[in-house]
């Protein structure tokens, strides 16, 4: 299988490590052809994409994760989402005046979601303030003030490429030799560049990283986009318009047009629909 667009997994029981590597290319063109973005905005994107799908790989059950920032910076609002089958769709929105400034800006202050929502059992959602240090530093922040858990998260993009690397130490791995071992490879991982992630395989970067460990490399899964958009979900959406509204746009156009915000696929109603779903809607 072609490393493009996988995650895989791996794991070091003598250092109670674990960790999973992602690359995208087809998935994260997918997704950010679906708008027209900024390339600043763009990259940005594709970085949350990775970094859903490597938080998804963390879960154990079935079930979806959303992963939303809402900021002052240019990026404004970005929503990336993953199912336990790495099935990835996302969105931004951006305020075009604040791309002329700094990188620094493109994420601003703001806040930081990841709701968890399993297909059986109770909703969470944990919130942490975006820092600094961009998108990675905020989920280290996240793992370490809502899982208490020690994380490293490097993500990458490079022309058409996204990848990304997490890497986690296990809860009962404690005291001054564990802390050694963790600063010694998070440091090592940070030091990697983008190119030399691109140049390598994902068994090369383990053997580089760990070339004195004993590493247990899963089989590479799949990654792709899929919406999960369908006429059903948009019938449900156009239950929450006015019904003035609704009328107005079947008097202008002969039909209301809901579009997907994620794929950007629109879904037309005539009056014919309306009339059926009315019960359904205002009743």
């Amino acid at each position: 299988m072609s490393q493009h667009d996988t995650i895989q997994r791996f794991i070091i029981e003598r250092l109670n490590l674990r960790g999973e590597i992602i690359r995208l290319h087809d998935t994260y063109r997918a997704v950010s052809e679906r708008h027209v973005y900024p390339e600043e905005v763009r990259k940005t994107l594709g970085e949350g994409l990775a970094a859903v799908a490597l938080l998804s790989a963390t879960l154990k059950f079935e079930g979806s994760i959303i992963l939303q920032i809402e900021s002052d910076g240019a990026i404004n609002l970005l929503v990336v989402q993953s199912d336990h089958q790495f099935q990835l769709r996302g969105l931004a929105q951006w305020q075009p005046e604040l791309l002329s400034l700094t990188d620094s800006h493109i994420l601003g202050k703001g806040r930081l979601a990841i709701t968890i929502t399993p297909k059986q059992g109770e909703r969470y959602q944990g919130i942490v303030n975006l820092t600094n240090g961009g998108l990675a530093d905020s989920l280290e922040t996240y793992f370490r003030q809502s899982e208490q858990l020690a994380t490293c998260l490097c993500l990458w993009s490079e022309d058409e490429t996204v990848t990304g690397m997490l890497l986690q130490l296990m809860p009962h791995n404690t005291g001054e030799s564990a802390e050694m071992v963790w600063a010694h490879y998070t440091q090592m991982m940070k030091a990697i560049s983008s190119h030399e992630f691109n140049q390598f395989t994902n068994q090369e970067i383990i053997q580089k990283l760990f070339y004195a460990e004993d590493v247990c490399l899963y089989d590479a899964e799949k990654v792709a986009f899929h919406c999960g958009c369908s006429v059903e979900r948009m019938e449900r959406a156009l239950r929450l318009w006015d019904q003035k509204e609704i009328q107005e746009l079947l008097r202008l156009h002969k039909k209301v047009t809901v579009t997907c915000e994620f794929c950007n696929n629109q879904y037309d109603f005539d009056a014919g629909d309306v009339a059926r779903l009315r019960g359904h809607i205002w009743n």
